[in-house]
Formats: C-alpha cells, structure tokens, sequence
C-alpha cells in the first residue's frame, strides 16, 4: 500500500495544482483578497503532498521493492545505499518527480516568503507556478506513473546505468534541476507582470533573487555535470558539445543576460520589455532542454530516450506555456514605458551590449543544437553539427563579452568616460601583457589562440579587483579607511566580482586544457614505460579487483619525474553486474596546475599480455571547477546583500491600469 500512497499524494497534488492555478487569478482580477490568500496556502500543500510522494519512491528504492516497477528496472539488492538513493532520479520517472517536487518547493518559498509582494502579484504569480506544476503533475500521473506495479515481481532488479554510478550523479541533478526550475520564478514574474500591464525597479528587485539563485544552482549543476563527464566517462575531455550539454548551457547564457538586464530595469527602469522577453524565453529553454532528454531525438549518456510519446506531451507543454507567455507578450509589452533614457557609452549600454552577445550566443548553440534534428525530421537526411561549429561560431563572440565585462563595471551609470574606465584598468592591462609575452616565451610562440585567451583571463581577474580596488578607494586613502570602505561594500558588489573573476580563471583552465594537453594512446605491458609531459608513466602491473557489484582489472601505474616519485595511478576497467557493461575508472593525480589522467582498456589482441592505455597531462584543467565555484560564490555572496533580502523599493503604476488592485 506504500506506493499507493505515494501516487495518491500526487494526485492530490495535481488537484491543489488545478485550484492554485485558477483561484487566486479570478481573486486578483476581482479584488477579493480570500481568493487571492488561497495560492499561499495551495502552495504549502502542493509541496508538501509532492515532497511525500517522493519520499516514497525513495523509501521504495531503499527497501528495494521490486514490486514497483521504477525500482525493478533502476535498482538491484546489492546495490550500495548511494546509487539506490541516485536511482530515485537517475530514470525518467524518477527525475520528473524531483523535477515538479523542485517546482513546488520554489511555489512554496513565493507563498512563504513572498509577503512583501503585493497581494495581487503575489496572487497571480502562485497562480502562474500552479499551472507549469499541473501539466507536469498530469504528464507523470498520465504517462510516467513512478509507482507503476509489477504483477509478477523478480527476484533482483536489471540496476541503474553504470555510468550513472557515481557520486557526483547523487548531486549534480539535483542542482541542475534547481536551476532549471529556479527560473520558472522568473517566468510566473514576467507573466503576472504582463497580466497587470506594470513593470518597475520594484518589480526587478523583487525578481532578482530569484534569477540569482536559480543562477548558481545551475552554475553548480553544469560544472559537477562537467566534472563526472571529465572524470567517469573516461574519454580524457570535459565537454563535447553534446545536444544534452548544450540544453544545459542554452538557458544558463539566457539567464546570465536575464540577470543583467534586471539590473537595469531596477537601476534606471529601463529594458523592461526586453527583461520581460528575456525571463520568458530563459524558463522556455530550460522546457526544451528537458524535451531534448525526453524526446528520443538525441543520443546522449544523459538522455532518458524511452518513449517519444512523452517527447510529445512536453513538447506540448512547451508550446502552450512559451507560446501562452508570448502571445501575452505580444498584446502587453507595448503598452509598457521605455524608463530613463542613456548614452551608448554608460553602465546601461555595456549591459545592453554584454545581453546582445549573450543572446547571440545562445542562438548559435540553439541553432547548432536543433539544426541537425529539424533537418533530419523535414528531409530525413542527418548532418552531423560538434565541435568545429561551434567553436568557430561560439568562440569569436566571447572576444567581444570579456572585454566588455572588465569594463562594464568601471562605466558611470547614464553617461561613461570608456577612455577614464580603461585608464583605471592600465595595471589589469599591465598584468595581462606580462601574461601574453611569458606564454610567448615559455611556449616558444604558440600556440597563437592562447595568448589572446590568457589575456582574457587575466584581464578579467585584474579588472574585478580593480573595480573593487575603486571602490574602496584604495590607494587613494588611508588603509583603515579602504577597510572600513571594503566593510560597507554591499556584498552584491563583492559578489559580481567574485562572479566574474570566477569566470577568468574557468577561461583560463579551458586554454590550458584545450590548447596544451598531451595525450598517449597505446598498449603497454607490465614494466613499459611511456614519456608524457616530461614525466615518466610506468606499468607495473594489472589484476582482478571485486568490488560490491562489480569485477573490474586494475592497472597500476607509477609517475615519476628524473627518478623522483610523483604519484601511482590505479585505473580500473570495470563490468558491472547484473547489466554486464564495461565502465571506466580512471586514475588521476590533479594539484592546482594540472592533472595526470590514466585509463586502462581491453587486452590488446596483437600483444599478448599488453592492454590498451590511454594517458593523458591536462594543464590547469582544475582551474576550470575552481572558477565555477568561485562563481558560484559570487553569487551566494550576492544573495547575501541585506538589499534583497528586505522589502522592494515601493511600486509606482507603470503601463495599463489594473482596477483590482486599485481598489486594494
């Protein structure tokens, strides 16, 4: 009877969905404030009948029910206790129960935390979060029931993915979600915005924090998505460009240039209609990327490419709820005022400028991404769009961003002086051509693409601590008076700084590792030695290991440099049972400037005794996932800022007059 629970309490929740959906917007369109009070309440309940649906299935797992065919199919008894915890998501059905549980948990934070709000927006925008959760609650309950029974239970279950075995897969989709549906916040804003016809500095204030956490989440999730790429999959890369991992990155770049423009609109109430444009289509891309994994159109570690049916129903969903906002859109926006008027040269225009790129950006990815599936579906033929697309695409428009991002900050708001900004940021400039000329000699001239790259990165750590350097006007004053300064900072000010030299250092990893990695590929038998990077890589030997459920051969391998020890390197090739798949193991040894990266393969066949290595040196690829932490930081500490954490700034009626709330 557990599992009966579990699927009662979500179809409890679909129909406190349906009322949360529909109440508090007739409420709001009439004034009556009781109405307009039961999304609060809707909202709590909805979390907490969703939250209980999936504790079960967790329970479920755990216990190793194999009467519930979602546990059959991703768990097995000897499974250890993480990966049938990581089981409950690592499945389609199991992920879209956490999806809409993530949902419902930011519905419940809006009703809980949201008093400041004004009844009506508040209202309209729990409203809004109700209706995205009841097309999911009905798209789980119609086609991906979690708690389906199996008439005749097996002993055993078939077990999770192997390559889904990890620990990095217990949190990284968990953040992903987060992100993913953090900005759906954004978009019940920019709609019940669009429904009263009024956006304000209020209104971006308020939805700031919102964007800002779902932000770093998503920072998080596709960097740990990155890293167990780097590190499980074996292949010696960390990101290939695949169509998964662009869904990823496609709503992280919009939001990115959301969270910009928002500030804006709350600095100078400007960008409102394009804030509004943007907030939409962020939510939107996060819908396509959960399409992506759902449709069968991909081929992807990270697709659940079951049943295109399903494909179907959130295509429909996609539709009806981008193409329901922009149809909205498209009557209200102009009705809304353009707000204060700028130069191109001021604050306002790098960030104009900063979401131009941002936005080109993304449709580059979205058009690389998609293409190939639009083309195959209308004529059949397949194309194949990686790597050399989008870096010869993507790349050159990120020249134009780190620039502008190192000056950005420095620029007055209304009207600039580029020549006074870039005059402060001579000793950034200083660094990064010091930068330039020790790559040039150390590597003896090239490669040419990592000069310009290294001097991005170093200009953007140079001109983050240079903005703060101004801030606090140090040198300018007495030290004491530069703390005392850097004590009233506001933490949104330490946090972009932080963000953006964040992103400096990931750039800096990323040229290291694309541009300097060296790799060897070839058998060795116990005894042989390969040189990699001026180190000597040794075999000494391979045997059976047994782990908890699997058999797997691991090699061992000493690094050595001029004789002196650097580390041993234990690979494993493994075959996990009861799926019977080989999954890689690696052997690294990683400080903070780079990364010694072993694999074990298959017996060679035409050496006897040899088996297949792959060896790898990758220059400060760590700096990559020290960045995005880094940025991540920036964006707690942003959080943080007492600036929005209390009340918005009161709201002025901007646009169409909204009787209802006139009369509150």
């Amino acid at each position: 009877m557990i599992p009966e629970l579990g699927q009662f309490a979500l179809v409890l929740a679909a129909l406190v969905a349906l009322a949360q959906s529909t109440v508090p917007l007739v409420g709001a369109a009439r004034g009556n404030s009781r109405w307009m009070s039961l999304g609060a309440s809707a909202a709590i309940l909805q979390c907490a009948l969703i939250v209980l649906g999936f504790l079960v299935l967790a329970y479920e797992h755990i216990v190793s029910d194999f009467t519930v065919e979602n546990v059959v199919q991703n768990s097995f008894a000897a499974m250890p206790l993480l990966y049938k915890i990581t089981g409950v998501w690592g499945n389609h059905e199991g992920s879209m129960l956490l999806w809409v549980m993530i949902l419902s948990f930011y519905g419940m934070l809006i009703a809980v935390f949201g008093n400041n709000l004004p009844r009506g927006l508040k209202a309209r925008v729990l409203a809004v979060q109700g209706m995205i959760g009841l097309g999911f609650l009905v798209f789980i309950l119609a086609t991906s029931d979690p708690f389906a029974r199996i008439i005749d239970p097996p002993v055993d279950g078939e077990g999770l993915n192997p390559l889904l075995q990890d620990p990095g897969l217990a949190f990284h989709p968990p953040f992903l979600y987060l992100g993913y549906v953090g900005f759906s916040v954004a978009f019940s804003f920019a709609v019940a915005a669009l429904i009263e016809g009024r956006v304000d500095p209020a209104w971006a204030r308020w939805v700031r924090p919102w964007t800002l956490a779902a932000w770093s989440a998503l920072t998080l999730g596709v960097a740990m998505g990155s890293w167990w790429a780097y590190y499980t999959l074996g292949w010696g890369g960390w990101w290939g460009w695949d169509p998964v991992e662009n869904a990823s990155l496609m709503p992280w770049l919009a939001g990115t240039a959301l969270l910009h423009s928002a500030i804006v609109v709350e600095k100078r109430d400007a960008l409102k209609s394009w804030t509004i444009l943007l907030a939409i289509l962020t939510f939107s891309l996060s819908l396509i990327g959960t399409f992506l994994v759902r449709s069968g159109l991909t081929t992807s570690v990270h697709s659940f490419a079951l049943d295109p049916a399903r494909g179907i129903f959130v295509l429909g969903l996609l539709v009806a709820a981008t193409g329901g906002a922009l149809t909205l859109y498209a009557i209200r926006a102009p009705s809304l005022k353009m707000g204060g008027l700028f130069q191109p040269i001021s604050r306002e225009g790098g960030l104009i400028l900063n979401n131009l790129l941002l936005t080109t950006m993304c449709a580059t990815v979205f058009i690389g991404t998609l293409y190939p599936m639009f083309l195959n579906a209308l004529t059949g033929r397949t194309v194949s769009v990686g790597p050399p697309f989008f870096n010869a695409t993507f790349l050159p428009l990120a020249v134009p961003l780190v620039a502008a991002v190192g000056v950005g900050p420095l620029l007055a708001w209304k009207r600039g002086d580029l020549l006074g900004a870039l005059g402060r940021l001579k000793f950034a400039g200083a660094a990064a051509f010091v930068v330039a000329l020790a790559v040039y000699y150390l590597h003896n001239g090239g490669p040419v693409l990592a000069i310009p790259a290294l001097i991005g990165a170093v200009w953007l750590v140079g001109s983050s601590i240079t903005e703060v350097a101004e801030r606090v006007k140090l040198g300018q004053v007495p030290l004491s008076h530069s703390a005392a300064r850097a004590a009233a900072l506001p933490r949104s000010a330490w946090g972009t700084a932080l963000a953006h030299a964040g992103l400096g250092v990931m750039i800096a990893g990323m040229t290291g590792t694309a541009l300097w990695t060296q790799e060897r590929i070839q058998a060795m038998a116990p005894g042989d030695t390969v040189e990699l990077a001026g180190y000597q890589v040794r075999l000494d030997g391979v045997g059976p290991v047994k782990g908890p459920n699997y058999d797997a051969q691991r090699a061992s391998f000493t690094v050595t440099d001029s004789g002196k020890l650097v580390a041993v390197l234990r690979p494993e090739r493994r075959i996990v049972h009861p799926q019977e798949q080989a999954v890689t193991n690696i052997g690294i040894r990683t400080n903070f400037f780079a990364d010694i990266y072993a694999v074990i393969g298959e017996p060679d066949p035409a050496r006897p005794g040899a088996y297949v290595t792959r060896l790898y040196d990758h220059p400060l690829v760590p700096w990559i996932w020290v960045g995005a932490v880094i940025m991540v930081l920036g964006g707690i500490v942003s959080l943080t800022d007492r600036r929005l954490r209390v009340g918005a700034p009161s709201r002025r009626s901007i646009g169409l007059t909204d009787a209802a709330l006139t009369a509150e």
